[in-house]
């Protein structure tokens, strides 16, 4: 082969291998990158920041909820709250420490991807683990029509919250262990999972008429603790819905039409 032939055939090769390393940086992506988690918009505080006094027994970080498992978005036990909300759970406290109770919360804000999951777990009819505890009378089925389930829930607005009473001095609520025999949510106080809530009438989320906060088969003592944690809270401008005697909404809300999605942890509203 000639000089020039075989310069020749080197610049080809030297250019077929350029070509074969630009068509793979092409088609190569770059490393994916993270994307960060939404924050909390103003106006969001953790209640512990305004009101260290107040119980939390955030009960969709753990197993004992009506799911049976711990909830999407729900990644630290903290209550989170619009600041106006917050600063009234901050006044019906100052209202009943003295009287011998404090406020105990069991759910605040819940992001979207919460109330997402709890509608997935609705449509699977085949995983009715702790239907014994929470919804022993209603059909799966029947979740979504008798209103236990939504798309949309007032939580992740950020200014509702489920809550009850504990009288002082407070004894600590037993862990729940996953797996444990179940009690209907409506049975005897003695008998259902062992809350340190004064009596209801019922646990917290049991899917049950008997949850109604005027339900006539709630006991004198039952109706007395029902009508005095709705009568402290009224006062301070949160309105009670009917069927959840848990249940409570400061008016006005700062957010009335928004549905958040940041995940319930401190680090969404760090600094404030």
């Amino acid at each position: 082969m000639t000089r020039p032939a075989r310069a020749l055939r080197t610049l080809a090769v030297t250019a077929s291998a350029g070509l074969l390393a630009l068509s793979g940086a092409a088609v190569s992506s770059p490393p994916a990158q993270a994307v960060p988690e939404p924050k909390a918009p103003p106006g969001f505080v953790a209640l512990d920041a305004v009101d260290r006094t107040i119980l939390q027994e955030m009960r969709y970080t753990t197993a004992h909820n009506f799911v049976g498992e711990p909830v999407d978005g729900y990644r630290q036990p903290v209550c989170i709250l619009t600041r106006p909300a917050a600063e009234a759970l901050h006044r019906a406290q100052r209202r009943l420490l003295p009287r011998g109770y404090t406020l105990k919360v069991y759910d605040c804000y819940r992001p979207q991807r919460a109330v997402d999951h709890f509608v997935r777990w609705a449509k699977d009819l085949g995983d009715e683990r702790m239907k014994r505890e929470f919804y022993p009378l209603v059909e799966k089925s029947r979740l979504f029509a008798d209103g236990y389930i939504a798309e949309r829930s007032g939580h992740s607005r950020g200014s509702t919250v489920d809550l009850t009473l504990v009288r002082l001095p407070a004894a600590p609520t037993r862990r729940h262990v996953p797996g444990e025999p179940l009690v209907e949510c409506f049975a005897p106080r003695a008998e259902r999972f062992p809350d340190n809530s004064v009596d209801m009438g019922t646990g917290y989320d049991c899917f049950d008429t008997r949850s109604h906060t005027d339900d006539p088969r709630a006991t004198g003592e039952q109706r007395a603790n029902r009508q005095l944690l709705k009568g402290v809270l009224a006062e301070q401008g949160f309105v009670n819905l009917p069927e959840e005697w848990w249940h409570f909404t400061f008016k006005p809300e700062p957010y009335p039409s928004a549905y958040f999605d940041f995940p319930v942890a401190r680090r969404s509203v760090a600094g404030r």
